[in-house]
């Protein structure tokens, strides 16, 4: 009986801690959302959503190939979608089965989106999964609202 009394005594300020601590969390978005309606942006049209397709620079995983094929294909199909697109040039890292850095060029080809429903989420994994058997690579990566997916 006096352990569930000491048990009890513990859980009652970790809730407390909790509430408050969603409480002060919900104030300070209140407060954010109240400066961007009174600023310079209040009434003006935004898209909520985000869609990026990170294009390799290689072929069959490992040989090194010029991807703007690629790129343009992503850029209209991306555009076709979504109204318009953007490509921007990055280099990508990851540690092999070895434990060496490999580093290789990509193309990130994204898209903010207006209305991103179900049946477009499952044409950009299609499209996806297209282009990584075109491009015959073990996974491509797809991010939608800053959650990265491997596409496989």
């Amino acid at each position: 009986m006096l352990e569930k009394k000491k048990i009890f005594y513990w859980i009652i300020p970790i809730l407390l801690i909790v509430f408050l601590g969603n409480a002060a969390h919900a104030t300070v978005q209140q407060e954010t959302s109240k400066v961007k309606q009174s600023s310079a942006l209040k009434g003006q049209f935004y898209l909520d959503d985000i869609v990026k397709i990170y294009i390799p620079s290689t072929y069959n995983v490992d040989q090194p190939i010029d991807n703007t094929t690629y790129v343009n294909k992503s850029l209209e199909e991306f555009s076709r979608m979504f109204g318009g697109a953007t490509a921007v040039e990055g280099t990508g890292s990851w540690l092999s089965d070895d434990n060496q850095l490999v580093k290789e060029k990509v193309t990130i080809v994204y898209s903010y989106a207006e209305d991103l429903d179900k049946v477009k989420i499952n044409q950009i994994v299609a499209y996806t999964k297209s282009l990584k058997e075109e491009m015959k690579q073990t996974s491509v990566s797809l991010e939608v609202n800053g959650k990265m997916y491997f596409i496989e």
